[in-house]
């Protein structure tokens, strides 16, 4: 394994010895010695925090636990109760990182060191304890320890739940580059929002999805560490008076507003075997004052405490259902409340050690994705308003500083805000924007060669709605996209006027997965097996999983890895016993569909090839296919009627099937709730096949389909998103494409596509969507059917799956012969597993701080 290696400087340095270390100049040098210094000190807890690999002491750390549970519960370990050894191992780890992160804090001011402050409103880590013990590289030793003290390592982690701060890929990726930026070394900072309540926790009752709240701080929160002294106050509605100084100046006051603390709670990252521990800042909303007294004593009880709830609401949960007024105000809200604080938070700790003027040298704030889009003017106002700076020298440095990745090409996602709502909520926010959009539109006019289609189209506001994502690509430095396709697409289509306006602008980093989560926590039989054969290196940089091409040809290996999915696959087999109640064959093809619910997603084309699978197994029972169990798990958005109508569809799809006997078990469907990355970590390595079958354009890159590949499952995909990258990494022969290219959809959609073309031409597609008029176990989907042929909500089959659904089941077909020969299956695991290196997020980040954020190794 990797090992963390101490440094052998003296505990004093001289000040001739302290520059010729960290390169500073005579002014900094009274800083960089209390910093080289201070990094020097004889350690003096009681566990050596800076080297736990090397000099774990097993005496020492007990006693550390003993000390805390005394602390905490004022009983020995031996009276403990599970829950309360929980919390304690987890105080524990959480001051041996938060001791490691004063010294790397240190050691990057030493060096003055430029940091990435990454901007998101998801933040999916899964849960923490495994994850740091695994980093830190003492989970054999604490085990050990915890075993002497009568306590389990698995019971305890059990007892942690998920944190609630993410859905999807968005924020799954964005936990996988904090860890790979730490990992690696480099300074940096998450920011986000503590919900409360998280997104939500699916239940599913009778085919309907229910959302219950997600009480994930009962447990998850022993990780956070409240930092009261940096609460900073962030301003709703209002007005906005100006008035001229005598010096000439614009001054601006905000009056009549209401006013909400962000109150930040910090969580440390760690990484891998690395000196460094970087930190996730989550914003909590409170009012200045819990209780008006004097309306409380009044008897107005409930308006006593509006201000407490109206400040509450802003951080309860993630994605607040936006069908409404009321919820697209709430998050609006939410984006500006943790985007003002962060950026509030960032210039004051930046003006300890430096100027307004060099901020770019320092700082990078990225941007994932539009929801902080309000970075832009928020960043503006402070220059402006509270620094006095000019628009033009403002403006150069929000530029300099700012950078941006869009996640997605389809137009409901690219955030547009009604300017009528901004104004209300954000008053200056608003006049800050507008004055944006004017310049812009004169930049935009003069390349344009005073073109007004080109110059509307482009704008920042446009028929008094204000568009996030332009507002993003017009202040950032640079713009990213995921994927290959996905950046072409928006050179070519999304942004393509902006590409023609500053080409230099815009450049891809194709998505990245942390694979050392995805294979030493989720697979650790793969990953002995790994160890085995090709060394460790692969840990640290999984280009070496390369060499674990050259034993496809070897049964032994190929054999030994059937073995290690045949186990994964009972685990996850005993799971669906236990969650569902029902037995299903590890034997079979585990075909597993699990990311966020949504039609461009396609798991309702999954579903109807199932049905299609069904209803000629009910022709010829004895139909020659392997016997497959189809495993789904989703959350679908609270307001998104559709998606949870799919949900629906797939659940009464395994009533009918999973008690159909006439089957002979060729056939199971399992619809796995509350989807989290927990129960990813189970799923993924039990997958034969790996469902990527998006609509060709639609996915920007998709991460799902690489922890699938690192874990040897073979892809059925599109070429969509980073499936193509996956193809030519893999090659042809080991992976099965299927359907319309990006192009083709266009050019289908243009001629004007005819989806009942396909159900009048398809007998086995017209009999599939028959059946959803005349019901499934009883319940009828006639909107699901009318959605595909004769539009509901807009045009008819918006995703194409008519289209591809021919194709989609031939590729089926085809993945159902190749498994018939166990050993070429099992070549294209390997071959998958080889070739994965490429998708580890170390890769990703080291582009975006080598080509983006311009920031180095501390």
């Amino acid at each position: 394994m990797s090992k963390l290696q101490k440094e052998t400087f003296p505990y004093k340095l001289n000040e001739n010895e302290i520059k010729k270390k960290t390169g500073k100049t005579e002014e900094k040098i009274i800083g960089a010695k209390a910093a080289v210094n201070a990094e020097k000190q004889p350690d003096k807890e009681p566990y050596p925090y800076y080297d736990l690999i090397n000099s774990f002491d097993s005496t020492r750390f007990s006693e550390s636990l003993a000390k805390q549970m005394k602390k905490m519960f004022g009983i020995v370990p031996s009276e403990a109760e599970d829950e309360q050894m929980y919390k304690v191992l987890c105080t524990v780890i959480k001051d041996i990182l938060t001791t490691k992160r004063v010294t790397f804090k240190e050691k990057m001011r030493a060096q003055g060191s430029k940091q990435v402050y990454y901007m998101s409103v998801e933040f999916l880590l899964g849960k923490s304890l495994k994850n740091h013990l695994m980093n830190l590289g003492i989970t054999e030793s604490v085990t050990g320890v915890l075993k002497d003290l009568g306590f389990d390592i698995d019971k305890l982690c059990d007892i942690e739940q998920d944190a609630g701060l993410g859905n999807g890929g968005l924020g799954r990726l964005a936990a996988a580059y904090m860890d790979a930026l730490t990992s690696n070394g480099y300074a940096a900072t998450g920011f986000s929002i503590r919900y409360d309540y998280g997104i939500f926790k699916q239940k599913i009752v009778d085919g309907w999805q229910l959302e219950l709240p997600d009480e994930w701080l009962n447990e998850g929160g022993v990780w956070l560490s409240p930092r009261v002294e940096d609460t900073f106050e962030i301003k709703f509605g209002g007005r906005i008076d100006q008035e001229w100084s005598g010096e000439g100046k614009l001054i601006i006051r905000h009056k009549d507003y209401t006013s909400v603390l962000a109150v930040p709670y910090d969580m440390n990252v760690s990484g891998y075997c690395s000196s460094a521990v970087n930190t996730l800042r989550l914003w909590s909303a409170k009012a200045p004052v819990d209780i008006d007294l004097k309306l409380f004593s009044q008897g107005k009880y409930v308006k006593a405490l509006e201000s407490k709830s109206y400040a509450e609401s802003i951080s309860k949960i993630l994605y607040p259902a936006d069908n409404h007024y009321e919820g697209k105000s709430l998050r609006l809200k939410q984006q500006y409340f943790f985007v003002s604080a962060s950026i509030q938070s960032i210039i004051k700790k930046h003006l300890k050690y430096n100027y307004l003027s060099n901020l770019h040298e320092k700082v990078a704030i990225h941007i994932n994705d539009t929801h902080p889009a309000l970075c832009v003017p928020e960043l503006m106002r402070i220059l402006l308003d509270e620094y006095s700076y000019s628009w033009e020298d403002a403006w150069d440095i929000v530029k300099k500083t700012i950078t941006y990745t869009n996640h997605t090409v389809m137009a409901e996602a690219l955030e547009r805000w009604p300017k009528e709502l901004f104004s209300t909520l954000l008053p200056r926010i608003c006049q800050i924007t507008e004055e944006i959009d004017r310049r812009f539109r004169g930049e935009l006019s003069e390349f344009f060669k005073n073109d007004y289609q080109a110059v509307s189209k482009n704008a920042i506001i446009q028929d008094n709605v204000i568009y996030m994502a332009n507002l993003c690509v017009a202040a950032s430095h640079t713009v990213n996209g995921v994927s290959a396709l996905h950046s072409n697409i928006l050179k070519e289509s999304v942004f393509r006027d902006y590409f023609l306006m500053r080409p230099q602008a815009f450049t891809n980093v194709t998505n990245g997965i942390t694979h050392r989560r995805w294979l030493l926590l989720a697979n650790p039989g793969l990953t002995k097996l790994l160890i085995e054969l090709i060394g460790d290196d692969f840990i640290t940089d999984a280009s070496n999983l390369k060499k674990f091409e050259k034993y496809k040809n070897d049964k032994s290996v190929l054999n030994e890895l059937d073995k290690i999915k045949h186990s994964n696959k009972s685990k996850l087999a005993s799971y669906i016993k236990s969650a569902n109640g029902l037995t299903v064959n590890p034997n079979a093809i585990f075909d597993v569909q699990v990311k966020r619910l949504h039609e461009y997603k396609r798991q309702l084309l999954n579903a109807l090839n199932i049905l299609d699978l069904y209803l000629k197994l009910k022709e010829n029972p004895k139909l020659d296919i392997n016997p497959r169990v189809f495993v789904f798990g989703a959350k679908a958005a609270s307001s998104y009627t559709m998606a949870k109508q799919i949900i629906r569809f797939i659940y009464q799809l395994s009533v009918l099937i999973n008690n159909d006997n006439s089957i002979n078990d060729k056939l199971k469907v399992v619809f796995l709730e509350n989807y989290r990355v927990t129960l990813a970590e189970m799923i993924i390595p039990a997958a034969n096949v790996s469902e990527q079958i998006s609509v060709a354009g639609k996915e920007a890159s998709g991460t799902g389909n690489m922890k699938f590949m690192v874990n040897g499952a073979v892809t059925i995909g599109t070429m969509d998103g980073a499936n193509i990258e996956i193809y030519e990494n893999v090659g042809q022969d080991n992976i099965f494409i299927f359907g319309l290219h990006a192009n083709e959809i266009a050019d289908l959609s243009q001629a004007g596509y005819n989806p009942t073309y396909y159900y009048n031409h398809n007998p086995n597609l017209k009999r599939v969507i028959d059946m959803l008029n005349g019901g499934i176990a009883g319940v009828g989907f006639r909107d699901i059917a009318d959605s595909l042929t004769i539009g509901v909500y807009g045009k008819a089959d918006p995703y194409f799956v008519m289209a591809d659904f021919e194709s989609y089941t031939q590729a089926q077909d085809r993945l159902d012969k190749a498994f018939n020969d166990k050993i070429a299956f099992n070549r294209m695991s390997l071959l998958n597993i080889a070739n994965a290196g490429f998708f580890a997020a170390d890769r990703s980040v080291e582009e975006y701080a080598q080509r983006i954020w311009h920031i180095k190794k501390i």
